[in-house]
This record gives structure tokens, sequence and C-alpha cells, in this order.
């Protein structure tokens, strides 16, 4: 009884065709074709080539497994297929490999074809920087032919030299070894000639070693394994990105200075290389169709900009650069095949091929042809006002036809009256005609059809309107409409329809000079928000248990927004404050007689709080504890500062193990605040606080000192710059006595990362 044959691959296909460019699934099939038959692993080496069909290393493993299997038709095929698209030397040498195998047995017809396989090599791949084996290898054939006749073995040295001088020149890997190899070739042939030779050719050979140590540094920063996949934004892509790209502008630069068709021909090549792995990237196929456009090439450009649209079929950017260099060298049908397939059956075209296709009838067939084919777009599904506003303007624009171009807007309100942007188009069309009672007439219809929330854009244009064209009274009275048709929109619509200098501000400014300072805007944009929040709290006041000053913050700024759809702010009372680890043995001060809501909007319980402030320096700690609780983007400076000078913070070198209690109480009043001899007083009090923490310096020094060195870099520079404010500190009370003693307090210190430390005082 016969059994079936299993089919591992079908699974694996079926998995790999949900996501055609995945590179991990493609790693796994390409795994498992090599444990397959010959007859099972072609559809599999089939699918990832259709996929990948720049991939040299799948390229490879295919024809390797089918020279495995001795299918010479099948090995040629595949390489016809691939060798021209995938410019990468270990594929080429496969193909040689190939090639000698299937000529070894034809004497000298197979030697001929070996030959021509080797040139035909080196003319595509003879400039890679990993070439020197191939130029090696040819030289090893040829000097393993046999000569039969002395005129056979002159023609063999003449064509070894030449070959060996034509490898010196390129900037390969192996330049250095092709060079020894030369010059003991010449002084195996005639010591006499040598000389004249190696000299005429060390200059070259010099070039293109210089050139290779510079080459060498882009080529090491290029992943030769990676696979062509879309663009996805990630660091690793956009690095290979950044390397090809400095690769190509390298040999742009043709720093070997070579002829132009040499120089060009390395510069093609370098852009083939980079497209076997940025296949993808539209920007890369413009740069080298573009290339060889500037150069002279258009058709090169041409079948360029062919081969992307085959690789990048969706492509619109492509399109439409192809087209226009069509276009631009006379090829006018050519160009409108690429605009027709752009547009292709009509049904799902959309607005801007139509525009742009439009524009193109009118350059190269005239005005009919245009407005034939407008005729034929509006009564397409996916037409927008784009379409009728382009039109109208092309009209007018170009055509000097502004009759038509108003019969064109009027004919699309009608069916885009419900477009804010397209009233705004329509009534910038009318201000260039100066039609002013028309304009009114069009602000009037639209608001009158538009709901509220979408009409903002058009009633500020009506004002800008009345501002520049009106009298006073027109200007205020629409002005007035204005509020009171968008006061609907927000809950507190009494505020809207009250006068503010805003309005003022607003009516008498001009493109960029305003009837105020900077400062003065400013100042009315804080207080209007001020005032704003003032009446949302009035209306609402906050219950016990309602939200925090940071939730009503939002609160605020959702009702005063002006931005149309439906906006999503962060839950900022889920936020935490980030709390690294501490260091052992530090301990955090306890909080009391603080207010359940810190600053910035922090609100919670006692416990909440002293966990908070457990997370910080015990400094930092005592310095956020004594701020006050204050509303809005920014709190009184001076009041700040008051708080600060009296409250007792320690300084950075005061030792962490001895915790201070905050004072409880209330916070001083805006009263205490103004007083200057209660600050006085404060100054004194830090005043002579700071002569008492001068003293313990020395105490200080010892306990960090005799603390354990971290491990963590940043510690330890923490901790150098601890010792450093002792020192400071220490000279600076020497210097109250009397002596200027800069030394008194210095420490040496040894590498960082390597925890050598040492401190000496004087």
């Amino acid at each position: 009884m016969a059994t079936e044959t299993p089919q591992p691959n079908s699974l694996s296909l079926s998995d790999a065709n949900a996501d055609k460019l995945n590179v991990e699934a493609a790693e796994r099939l390409a795994n498992e074709a090599l444990r397959l038959p010959m007859s099972d692993a072609v559809p599999i080496y089939e699918h990832l080539l259709a996929n990948f069909p720049t991939s040299a290393k799948y390229w490879k493993q295919y024809v390797e497994a089918l020279m495995a299997s001795n299918n010479d038709e099948a090995t040629k095929q595949v390489f016809s297929r691939c060798l021209l698209n995938c410019l990468q030397v270990p594929l080429w040498r496969c193909y040689i490999r190939f090639i000698r195998k299937v000529n070894d047995k034809k004497g000298i017809e197979g030697q001929e074809e070996t030959k021509k396989a080797f040139e035909f090599m080196l003319n595509y791949v003879g400039s890679d920087i990993a070439s020197g084996p191939v130029w090696m290898e040819y030289v090893a054939y040829l000097r393993s032919l046999p000569a039969q006749t002395t005129l056979e073995e002159s023609q063999r040295m003449t064509t070894i030299r030449k070959l060996y001088q034509r490898a010196i020149v390129m900037p390969t890997h192996h330049v250095e070894q092709l060079w020894r190899d030369y010059e003991n070739f010449e002084n195996s042939v005639s010591r006499a000639l040598a000389k004249g030779l190696v000299t005429e050719y060390q200059p070259k050979y010099n070039s293109a070693r210089a050139v290779y140590r510079e080459r060498k540094k882009y080529v090491d920063e290029i992943d030769w394994n990676m696979l062509a996949v879309p663009p996805s934004g990630t660091p690793k892509e956009e690095m290979q990105w950044v390397a090809w790209k400095k690769l190509l502008s390298f040999e742009k630069g043709n720093p070997q200075r070579i002829d132009n068709a040499s120089a060009n021909k390395r510069i093609t090549f370098a852009y083939e290389q980079c497209l076997m792995y940025l296949y993808h990237y539209p920007d890369i196929w413009y740069d080298y169709a573009m290339w060889h456009a500037i150069n002279g090439s258009q058709d090169s450009a041409i079948k360029v900009f062919q081969r992307a649209l085959k690789a990048l079929p969706d492509s619109d950017m492509l399109k439409y650069a192809y087209a226009e260099l069509e276009e631009t060298r006379g090829a006018a049908q050519a160009a409108k095949k690429v605009y027709e397939s752009l547009l292709g059956d009509g049904v799902n075209a959309t607005a801007l091929s139509h525009i742009q296709f439009i524009r193109f009838l009118r350059r190269t067939e005239g005005v009919e042809a245009a407005r034939k084919y407008f005729l034929d777009a509006r009564k397409s599904p996916n037409c927008t006002y784009h379409v009728y506003v382009a039109y109208a303007m092309m009209a007018f624009c170009l055509d000097k036809d502004a009759k038509l171009a108003h019969n064109i807007f009027e004919a699309g309100l009608k069916r885009f009256m419900h477009e804010p942007s397209y009233i705004l188009e329509y009534a910038d069309f009318l201000c260039r005609l100066n039609d002013d009672r028309n304009i009114r007439a069009l602000f009037e219809r639209a608001l009158s059809s538009l709901p509220p929330d979408e009409s903002v854009e058009v009633w500020k244009r009506f004002a800008q309107f009345e501002q520049t064209y009106g009298d006073l009274t027109s200007m205020l009275k629409v002005e007035q409409r204005r509020k009171e048709a968008l006061c609907r929109m927000t809950e507190n619509g009494e505020s809207v329809l009250e006068n503010s200098l805003q309005d003022v501000i607003s009516r008498y400014s001009f493109m960029d000079l305003w009837p105020c300072s900077t400062k003065d805007l400013d100042h009315l944009s804080r207080q209007e928000w001020l005032f704003r929040g003032v009446n949302k709290k009035i209306e609402n006041p906050t219950p016990v248990n309602g939200p925090s000053s940071a939730d009503r913050t939002t609160a605020d700024i959702q009702i005063n927004s002006n931005v149309s759809g439906k906006v999503v702010y962060p839950d900022v009372s889920r936020m935490v404050i980030y709390a690294p680890g501490q260091k052992p043995g530090i301990t955090t001060p306890v909080v009391s007689g603080v207010s359940s809501t810190l600053p910035n909007g922090i609100s919670g319980g006692a416990a909440t709080i002293n966990d908070t402030l457990k997370s910080l320096p015990p400094t930092l700690a005592v310095f956020v504890s004594n701020l006050p609780a204050v509303e809005g983007p920014s709190p009184d400076a001076d009041f700040v500062v008051s708080i600060c000078l009296q409250s007792n913070i320690p300084p950075a070198s005061a030792k962490p193990s001895a915790p201070q209690q905050l004072p409880s109480g209330p916070v001083p009043s805006a009263s205490d605040v103004s007083g200057s001899s209660k600050l006085r007083q404060t100054r004194d009090r830090q005043a002579g606080k700071r002569k008492g923490m001068e003293r313990q310096d020395d105490d200080d020094t010892s306990t960090i000192q005799s603390q354990p060195l971290p491990k963590d870099a940043f510690k330890i520079r923490q901790l150098q710059k601890a010792l450093g404010t002792s020192s400071r500190t220490g000279g600076a009370s020497s210097r109250t006595g009397g002596t200027s003693s800069r030394t008194g307090g210095s420490a040496s210190y040894g590498s960082g990362f390597s925890g050598d430390f040492s401190g000496s005082s004087g």
C-alpha cells in the first residue's frame, strides 16, 4: 500500500503568506528547505524569492541546491533570473564554479567560455571591495591553461599582465596582495622590463590603496545580511539608510580621480548594491533615476523608474516623478500613460490624481481637453471639493476667465456647502475680484447652514473681512453675532458675550503689527485664563471628595478649547512620581503638618504624601514640603522665595542620619510676605545657621569619606561634588579668619570608574 509523501512545507508556506515580508519566518523557511528533497524545496525557494527578489543569499542557496542535484538546465535559468539584480561576489563566484564545472571537459571551446564568464563577472562586480579573490582566481585560471607554442605563451603573459594592471587599481580588500603578486610576476618574466612597469603603476596602486582605506570605513557600517523589507522606522534600518547614503556620496565624489566613464560605472554599481537592501525605499530609486538624468542618460533614468514601479507599484510619488521626467523630455504620450495608471478605472482614483491629470492635460493638450476631463471627473464618487477649487483657480489664473471660475465655484457650492474649507476658498476668490456684496452673501448663506461647531473658522474669516472692507458699524455687528453664535458651544456663554480688550487688539492689528507689546498680550491671555477659571469655580464648586487641582485644570482646558472634534486627554490622577532607589542607610524625614495637596496639583492623604516624600532625597523632601500649594501655570516667585527663606532646610552636606521634623503650622500669608522686617530676621537666623554648619565641615568630610565607595560612576561623581563643596566651605571659613587658604580642604581623585579615590587635607 502506497503511503502519501509528507509535505512539511505546506503549513510553513501558509503561515508565511500571512506576513510575506516577515524576516524571521523567511529564515525558518530557508532553513527548512535545506532539509527537504529538491522537489519539495523548489516551492519554498520560489516563495522566498518572490518576496525577497534581491536576496543574494537565498538565490545562492537555491542554485547550490540545484547544482548539488546536477540539474544544469534549471541552474542556468535561475542564474539568468538573479545575476544582474544581485551584484554580490559570493553569488557570482558560485556562478563561476558552475561555468567551470560545465566547460572543463569541452577543451579549447570550454576554456573560451570560461574566460568570457570571468570577464562578464569582472565587468559587473570587479569594482566590489570584496572582489579581490575573483581577480586572483582569474589569474590562477589563466596560468593553469597549457600553452602549446611560444606565441601562445607570450599572449597568455600579456593577458595576465593586463589583468593584473586592471586589478591593482581597484580599491579592494586584497589590493596589497595583488600588488605583491604583480611585482613577482613582472620580475619572473623580465627584470629589465619589471622596473619600468612597476614604476609606472606604483602611483595608481598607491591611489587605490588610499581610497580603499577610506572606502572600507563606509563599507564596514553596512549589514550585508540584511533582507530588503519596507521601512518601519527602526533604529537599525535608519542606520543602514545613513550608511548607504554615506557610501553613495563617497563614490559620487570620485575620490580616486579616475575617468568619468569608470567613475559612473562605480556609482552605478553602488546604487545597484544599495537597492539590493533598500529595495522598498522610494527615495533611493528616485535618487538613482535623477542621477542618471542629470548625467545625461535619460534612457537609463526611464529604465530605473520602470524598475522602481515594479518594486513599488503603489508609490504615487514615483509615478508623478516618472511622468514628470517623460513630460520634460517631450514624451507626452508616455507621461499620459503614467497618469492613466494613477487614475486606474476611475472609480478608485483619488482627488489629487484627478487634479494633476487636469493640469497635465491643460499643459499638453489644451484648455478644452482639461474642461472635458473635469466634467467627467466631477461625476466620480471620490471627487471632493478640492477638484472644483483646483479647476476654478486654473480657469481664473491661467485662462483669465473669471466668469467660468465663478460658475465653477457656484456649482461646487451646491455639493459642498457643508465644507468650511470650500467656503473659505470661495471667499478668497471673491476677495480677489473685490466683490464685497457676493462675499457677504456667501458668508450669510454658509453660516445659516453650518452647525456652530463647524463655523468657527468661517466666523473668524467673516470678522476679518469686515475689519478690512467694512465700516465700524458692520465690524462691531459681525463680531457681536459671532459671539452670540459661538457662546452656545461653551457652558460659560455669558463670559463669551462680554466685551474684552482682546477684541480691540484683533480689530486694530495688521499682519504682524500689534497695538500692544508681547508682554501685554501675555498678560491679557493670562488674565482671561484666570477669569475663566474663577467663573468655573463659582459655577461648579468642588465637593469634599471632588477632583484634584490637576483634574480641575484639565477640565478647564477641555472646556476652553476651541479645537473641533473629540480630544483625548491623559488621566493625570493616575500619574506617579518617578521614584529611583535610595542608597541604603539614608532615612527620609517624617513629614508632619503638611497640607493634603502638594505643589503642581498632586493630591492625596497624609500617607500618600509621606510615601511620595520618602522617595525623594532628604534635603529635597524638606524643600518640597515647604512649597505652598499654588494653582495656575506659574506661582508668585517672591512668595515662594519667602517661604524658602523661612524654612529650616538643611544643606546638601549635612548628615542624612539626623532627619529634621518639619514645623507644623499655617503657611505664611501674603501680608507676612510683604513684611520686610520679618524677612530680615529670617535672613539673620539663616546666616547664624550657616556659620554653625561651617564648623561641622570637618566632621561631615570624615563622615562622607568613611562611607564605602559606590560602584556606580554617577554616584562617585556626586560624592566628589559633595567633598568639593566641603573643601570650598572650609576655604571660606579660613578666609573669614583673615587668611586666604584654598588648600585647606583640597581633595585628589583617582579614576571614577575604577573606584580609586583618595582624599587629602593640608
